[in-house]
């Protein structure tokens, strides 16, 4: 692959920043897009902008046409069985409260258990946590070890017939580590156990078949993978999906309205009220047919290459703590704690040379308590960046060290 011909369709960057060329190193929060994708949400807003489903004219069905379109082109690149087990959310964390709050609200009892792990971002912790309060139900996580990985003895502890939900992160944006969905949702399976997999950090750095993967429900979002903000997928089964009841009430996903009661629509309309994010979801079409035009099995090999020299240079830096596996398969991102600075300090730094980097915790706060550290500087990957730029990042740590010792 010539990746740096590929980087050239990111016009973003192609620009300095405090008089330094600009080194994106934040995709794990944000992922850059290619022209493809900016020139798609302005075809849209420039020739075919109108409301979906709801109307007879040249726009409306236009933009329609490209809607569905999109879903069907979302179900092929995670797997799914049929496009109508695709709901369009606003990202990974609607799609997460969307579960809470339809099945498992439903489902879900006093001392029920709901499992997750020690690595979950916010998203995939606080909506259980709410869920938990509201029916009784017990929240247990499982630990992570020393390495980054999860307690593998805790899982056949924990894992057991009370369990009703396991949800847990594909990839962590806090290690870098990539859990074994596959192994860990038939763990789930074969003691009767519905499973959702965060998604949003594995989704677009590789290849995903949620039906080789066997979860019941997985969630991505669009802004992680080159497409817009504010468009995410929820994928559930459609055995789940069917028996679930609507979270949100309004246009489009009724049948017919009374004052006395409604009827709904069946999945996946009926969790999609209201007016869509039809530009993200056109947006989000584009990124998939780019992603899937370089190949995720070529993204993902690059990734590897990033991450593991990443580490391997960056473990030169005298006084660093990388977090998370230290060889081998990882996700596409160091995470690091240096003892000669805060990572807020490290990052206005880096910025001054113009490395964008974040700093924090991740929305990881128990992760970051569980390793004793007020947080981390996070260098995130994706397939525009290069060896080179890792190379520079290196070089300002280096200086780094100088300046604040």
């Amino acid at each position: 692959m010539d990746w740096h011909r590929i980087r050239s369709d990111f016009p973003i960057l192609d620009q300095q920043v405090q008089g330094h060329p600009l080194v994106y190193l934040d995709s794990a929060a944000t992922s850059q897009k290619p022209r493809t994708v900016i020139q798609a949400l302005s075809h849209y807003y420039e020739r075919d902008n109108s409301n979906v489903h709801r109307a007879l004219h040249e726009l409306s069905a236009r933009a329609t046409d490209a809607f569905e379109v999109a879903r069907k082109k979302a179900a092929h690149f995670i797997g799914a069985a049929s496009e109508n087990e695709i709901i369009f959310t606003r990202g990974t964390t609607e799609g997460i409260n969307l579960v809470a709050n339809t099945w498992g609200t439903q489902n879900l009892r006093q001392g029920d258990v709901i499992l997750v792990t020690g690595m979950e971002h916010h998203s995939n912790l606080v909506p259980w946590q709410l869920l938990a309060q509201r029916t009784g139900a017990v929240l247990k996580h499982i630990p992570v070890l020393d390495d980054g990985t999860l307690d593998n003895e805790a899982i056949d502890t924990l894992l057991t017939e009370q369990v009703k939900l396991f949800a847990f992160v594909h990839i962590s944006n806090s290690l870098g580590t990539i859990n074994p969905a596959r192994e860990l949702c038939a763990r789930a399976k074969a003691v009767g156990v519905v499973t959702l997999v965060d998604g949003a950090q594995s989704a677009g750095h590789m290849p995903i078949d949620v039906q080789d993967l066997g979860c019941d429900f997985f969630v991505l979002s669009g802004h992680k993978m080159c497409g817009p903000t504010g468009i995410g997928v929820l994928y559930g089964r459609m055995a789940l999906l069917e028996t679930m009841p609507p979270w949100h009430g309004g246009g489009e996903m009724i049948l017919s309205v009374s004052f006395e009661t409604s009827s709904y629509k069946p999945p996946p309309h009926r969790f999609e009220a209201g007016t869509p994010n039809i530009a993200g979801v056109i947006g989000l079409a584009a990124a998939i047919d780019y992603l899937e035009g370089i190949g995720l099995e070529n993204i993902q090999r690059h990734d590897h290459n990033l991450a593991n020299y990443a580490v391997q240079r960056m473990s030169e830096v005298p006084g660093i703590r990388i977090l998370g596996p230290q060889s081998g398969h990882r996700g596409s991102l160091v995470a690091f704690h240096l003892d000669f600075a805060h990572p807020h300090d490290l990052v206005e730094f880096a910025n001054s040379h113009g490395i964008a980097m974040r700093g924090g915790h991740h929305c990881t706060q128990p992760l970051m308590k569980r390793f004793k550290v007020p947080g981390t500087t996070r260098a995130s990957f994706y397939f525009y960046n290069t060896l080179e730029e890792i190379n520079r990042l290196v070089e300002v740590l280096f200086a780094a060290r100088a300046f604040f010792t």
